[in-house]
């Protein structure tokens, strides 16, 4: 049995409901393909609006030019503000994974976030500032200027919780996101919801599932 010193969580999709959902529900509305957004995110690849935005190269208004016009490109037109708005109002924590994050702390393993992300408005607390209190590091791809599945930004995660790859579990939704974290040597789960993919985690760590919960 693997010896593990820290858990990494992804947070959209894992820790907080996904983002996915609130596209597919926008795409619906506008009777567009399902999966346009995703397809021009993955055609653009590093290059284009999306991954600039995440590693905080563009700012929000830049970012809806931007990307608007590949949509356009694409085949279909988008409102990215409207569908930016619908993933913001989306995202809430999943009670079950907060309960689990704490449960793993209290047993003294160390727990990060890795998070590819966007630079939002200033709140005074911001809901992502009560969140980030909640990890001993917080990565983020807008503020380190890297976005997964780039290799340095898992290594840079594991540099903040003072561990190795291969003392981490890293969950994640994306498999992309994951087969890069298991290149590296990290432990990998790919979270379908919180109760498949907490009772993977507890058997990984050879844990009751029952220890995960609060």
């Amino acid at each position: 049995m693997a010896s593990f010193r820290a858990v990494i969580f992804d947070l959209g999709g894992v820790v907080l409901d996904s983002p996915l959902h609130a596209i597919a529900r926008y795409e619906a509305e506008l009777g567009i393909p399902a999966g346009h957004v995703n397809r021009v995110v993955v055609a653009t690849g590093p290059s284009g609006a999306w991954a600039r935005l995440e590693r905080g190269e563009l700012g929000m208004l830049e970012f809806a030019t931007a990307f608007e016009q590949e949509c356009r490109e694409a085949g279909h037109a988008i409102s990215a503000a409207d569908m930016m708005m619908r993933i913001a109002a989306s995202s809430g924590p999943r009670p079950a994974m907060l309960q689990a994050i704490r449960a793993l702390r209290r047993r003294g393993l160390a727990v990060g976030a890795l998070t590819n992300n966007w630079a939002g408005p200033r709140e005074e607390p911001s809901a992502m500032d009560v969140l980030r209190a909640e990890f001993d590091a917080f990565v983020e791809s807008s503020v380190v200027g890297m976005r997964k599945p780039d290799a340095r930004i898992y290594l840079h995660a594991c540099g903040a919780l003072h561990v190795e790859p291969a003392e981490a579990i890293f969950l994640d939704d994306i498999g992309s996101n994951l087969k890069a974290a298991r290149a590296l040597g990290m432990t990998t789960i790919k979270v379908d919801e919180p109760g498949q993919a907490l009772a993977e985690l507890a058997s990984r760590l050879a844990w009751p599932e029952d220890a995960l919960r609060g």
